[in-house]
């Protein structure tokens, strides 16, 4: 099984593929990392080699930021805007929508579940 920065890459997937398993690859950057190691693209990832892992872990190295040092810098970057109080910043404390989009109607996956309306008290009649 191939394991790339702490990663288990599925093995029946093609190489391409496999690589956005990993956070902060998507299918362009892995499409460029196996051109760059010569990797053919649709290899499979039982199929590689210890040397062309070994190539595309070198190229991972060089190129920058992926799996949990990425995931801590987008987290470092939140908390930076919520400790300087910027707009971005509420909207993520709130957990509403950050980018802009409508919150009267939609927005249920920041906001969760609707909250139940609580029903009047009919009061009693008089007689």
């Amino acid at each position: 099984m191939a394991r790339i920065a702490g990663v288990d890459l599925p093995p029946n997937k093609r190489a391409q593929v496999g690589l956005t398993y990993i956070y902060g690859i998507g299918r362009s950057r892995a499409t460029s990392i196996l051109k760059e190691a010569q990797v053919n693209l649709d290899t499979r990832v039982r199929d590689l080699n210890e040397d062309e892992l070994g190539r595309i872990r070198s190229i991972l190295d060089a190129q920058g930021e992926i799996e949990g040092d990425l995931r801590k810098r987008v987290q470092m970057d939140i908390k930076r805007l919520m400790d300087i109080g910027a707009y971005r910043g509420l909207r993520h404390r709130r957990g509403l929508p950050v980018r802009g989009q409508r919150t009267h109607t939609n927005a249920r996956t920041r906001k969760g579940p609707r909250r139940a309306t609580i029903a009047k008290k009919k009061a009693p009649g008089k007689k």
